[in-house]
């Protein structure tokens, strides 16, 4: 019977640290925080926050009444577009537009965010 082999770690030696420089955008592990900027990127992060779940909100109350609309409104049924109910219309091609519009409005809102923090930053 053959012995099997023992296990031995194999390491390399750590190089010795230095002051770390400090960064801008990408902290790196062990490089120096500035609280201030820690403060403006965790507003940042609320701001973004807020504004996303405030467009999914309004994006799922439209929607929510559109539906609601085609559902409870019977006379759009008797507007014929193309051959087809405008209920059919509605349901159909009503929510892509409305898609376009809030992922719109989101980005400007979050990118207008993001250069006021960046101005908020620069400024120190």
């Amino acid at each position: 019977m053959t012995e099997t082999p023992k296990r031995v770690r194999v390491t390399a030696h750590a190089p010795t640290r230095g002051a770390a420089p400090s960064t801008r955008g990408i902290a790196l592990p062990g490089s120096p925080v500035d609280e201030a900027e820690a403060v403006f990127v965790r507003a940042l992060m609320r701001s973004q926050l807020r504004l996303a779940l405030g467009t999914v909100a309004g994006f799922v109350l439209v929607v929510i009444a559109l539906t609601l609309a085609v559902a409870l409104i019977p006379e759009i049924d008797r507007f014929v577009v193309w051959g087809l109910p405008l209920s059919w219309l509605l349901q159909a091609y009503a929510f892509y537009p409305l898609i376009v519009v809030f992922a719109v409005l989101y980005v400007r809102t979050a990118a207008r965010n993001e250069r006021r923090f960046r101005a908020l930053r620069d400024r120190e």
